[in-house]
C-alpha cells in the first residue's frame, strides 16, 4: 500500500491489525487445547470470545467511518508470533512448563496488540474519528486487562507449578 497521508497510515494499520485479530481466532482455539491447565486453557478461550468481539468492533469503525476501506492484507508479524506458540507447542509436552511457555507467547500477541490499538487510537484522534477512538480504547484496555490476566495466572500457579 502507498501511503502518503496520515489517513493512508491509519486505514493500513487497522487493515494490518484486523488481518492480526482473524489470525488470533484460529491460533487462540489450538493454544486452548494445547493447554494443560484448566485455567489457561479458560483464559484462551475467554480471550477467542474478546476477539471476535474486537472484530466486530473494527467493523463498525469501517460501518461508521465515511469512505473509510480497510484492505485485504496479511499481518506478518502475527504471523510470526502465532508461528512461535506453534513451536511451543511442538517442543514440549502438554503439562506445566508448556502452559508457562505458551502464556509467555500469549503475552508478545498482548504487547503487539496493546502497541497495535494504542497508536490506532492516538490516529483516530488526531483523524477526528470519534466513534472509532472509543472502540479502539476499549479494545486497548482489554488487551491490557487480558495481559495482566496472564501475568496473574503465571504467578500465582502455572510459573510455579512448572518450576516443581
Amino acid at each position: 500500500m502507498n501511503m502518503k497521508t496520515i489517513e493512508d497510515v491509519f486505514i493500513h494499520l487497522l487493515s494490518d491489525t484486523y488481518s492480526a485479530e482473524k489470525q488470533l481466532t484460529r491460533a487462540l482455539a489450538k493454544l486452548a487445547r494445547e493447554a494443560s491447565s484448566e485455567q489457561l486453557s479458560a483464559a484462551f478461550k475467554a480471550h477467542l470470545e474478546e476477539t471476535q468481539g474486537q472484530i466486530e468492533r473494527i467493523d463498525q469503525i469501517v460501518e461508521q467511518e465515511q469512505g473509510l476501506k480497510i484492505k485485504r492484507m496479511k499481518c506478518v508479524a502475527m504471523e510470526g508470533l502465532i508461528e512461535e506458540a506453534n513451536e511451543v507447542i511442538e517442543s514440549t509436552q502438554k503439562d506445566e512448563v508448556r502452559d508457562a511457555a505458551l502464556i509467555a507467547a500469549a503475552q508478545k500477541v498482548e504487547h503487539y496488540e496493546i502497541a497495535s490499538y494504542g497508536t490506532l487510537a492516538t490516529l483516530a484522534q488526531q483523524l477526528g474519528y470519534k466513534n472509532a477512538v472509543k472502540l479502539l480504547t476499549a479494545t486497548l484496555e482489554e488487551e491490557k486487562s487480558t495481559d495482566l490476566k496472564l501475568t496473574d495466572l503465571a504467578v500465582s500457579s502455572i510459573n510455579q507449578k512448572a518450576k516443581a
